[in-house]
């Protein structure tokens, strides 16, 4: 294939289907007929000698060749639409509406500053909270279920981090480290919590998923020791009111200690053995890069960050 005879305006076709996964909905923002964006699909397969995209029940389903090619035509289209016709952003004058996925207790954290920011200064953007019940938010950025994740993704950003190339974009916000929490009058409060007393306990676990293993479970692994999870929740507002009023205890990141309204009613341990990091970050995908208010968003997450919270 010569780049010569490639007609450019097929890339815009291209990426509108990519970024709304149905040839419907791409038309309609092209101001295009559906048979009109067939067929301009149907020249670029030809051109690039591969299927591109695939019809399925619910739309349209992206080769590989093409998931390769998209970061790239997206971001050269984006860098040519700035230089064309660059944007005077008002965010006070925005009307949008942002979709988000966290857990409950970064919800705590994070959303009363952004309420703050929209009352003062983005009258006109509403935000919708969804609920992020997976450690793998990549699959609902690219059905566009959620414009932003935030959570801890340790699998998700190492791969982003180290692989190949995707449309998937992350920014680590900020990192923390966990602990072991227990109420006040636990047995285990006065105590020294040493690896045989942490092992002997009942414990609970906060798991999205519900399953009964997590990051320190594979720790003990790794040196021969296991724990007994007695209870897994998948809020930590919940954990926090069990936690408080029983003899089960927990690991928690500590900045989110606050959020289960409970922190003073518990004791804070270090724990027995070494636990990395626990890094929030914040995804997004390539096609939201470039919108202003989505800037805006980031812009406040990462300052708001910066400003511990």
């Amino acid at each position: 294939m010569s780049f010569l005879n490639l007609d450019l305006n097929l890339l815009r076709v291209f990426d509108a289907v990519m970024t709304e996964q149905n040839l419907t909905r791409a038309a309609g923002h092209l101001a295009m007929t559906q048979p009109a964006v067939s067929n301009a699909l149907r020249r670029l397969r030809d051109t690039l000698n591969d299927e591109l995209l695939i019809r399925t029940a619910h739309g349209v389903k992206p080769t590989p060749r093409a998931e390769e090619l998209w970061p790239v035509v997206r971001r050269a289209l984006s860098d040519l639409e700035e230089a064309v016709a660059p944007t005077n952003f008002d965010i006070s004058k925005v009307h949008a509406t942002l979709r988000m996925a966290m857990a409950d207790a970064t919800a705590v954290l994070w959303l009363p500053s952004l309420v703050r920011a929209i009352e003062h200064d983005a009258p006109g953007v509403q935000v919708r909270m969804v609920p992020l019940t997976t450690r793998e938010p990549r699959p609902m950025l690219l059905r566009s279920d959620i414009d932003l994740a935030i959570g801890f993704f340790p699998g998700v950003v190492a791969q982003l981090s180290g692989g190949p190339e995707t449309p998937i974009r992350h920014e680590r916000l900020y990192s923390g480290h966990y602990v072991c929490v227990m109420r006040k009058e636990h047995p285990l409060a006065n105590l020294e919590l040493t690896l045989d007393r942490y092992c002997s306990a009942k414990h609970l676990l906060v798991s999205f998923s519900g399953r009964a293993h997590g990051l320190s479970d594979e720790t003990l692994a790794q040196i021969g020791r296991e724990r007994h999870i007695t209870l897994t929740v998948n809020q930590f507002y919940t954990a926090g009111q069990v936690v408080s009023s029983s003899d089960l205890i927990t690991v928690l990141p500590r900045h989110l200690i606050a959020s289960t309204g409970m922190a003073d009613a518990f004791i804070i341990k270090d724990l027995p053995f070494k636990l990395p990091e626990v890094n929030v970050d914040m995804l997004w995908h390539e096609r939201d890069a470039r919108s202003a208010v989505h800037k805006w968003l980031r812009g406040h997450l990462s300052r708001t960050a910066g400003e511990g919270g």
